[in-house]
């Protein structure tokens, strides 16, 4: 299974997340979210993949989502409208993001990582 991991470099979780990566030998992709920000099109087979709703994959505690006034605004824009507006910049996407032929995950919930990416596919997983 190849892994695609989503990063800002100097936010703090993205590091986190990276170690805990490293820690658990996983092979993956690296990707600099705001150097290649993420497409429409990824974004709208990424969200309808993860099953999550579309909020999550906003960075709601991001500066560029709180100087936009996005908590008033979304309520009442089209999914269409969101992911466009998402495909505007890397900053505004929730970060990080991992994105596997199977699944997709917003944020680092260590939880969450170690049932998607170690323990229920352990056998699928390219280890280092």
């Amino acid at each position: 299974m190849k892994i695609l991991f989503l990063e800002y470099p100097p936010c703090s979780t993205c590091k986190k997340a990276k170690a805990w990566l490293d820690t658990h030998k996983l092979n993956y992709t690296s990707r600099h979210i705001k150097e290649q920000n993420p497409t429409k099109d990824e974004l709208t087979l990424w969200y309808k993949k993860s099953g999550l709703p579309l909020k999550k994959f906003f960075n709601t505690s991001g500066q560029l989502y709180k100087s936009m006034a996005l908590k008033d605004k979304l309520p009442s824009m089209s999914e269409d409208e969101m992911l466009s507006l998402l495909s505007t910049d890397g900053m505004l996407v929730k970060r990080p993001i991992i994105v596997t032929n199977t699944f997709v995950l917003t944020g680092f919930k260590e939880s969450e990582w170690e049932e998607k990416l170690v323990s229920s596919t352990s056998n699928a997983i390219s280890f280092r």
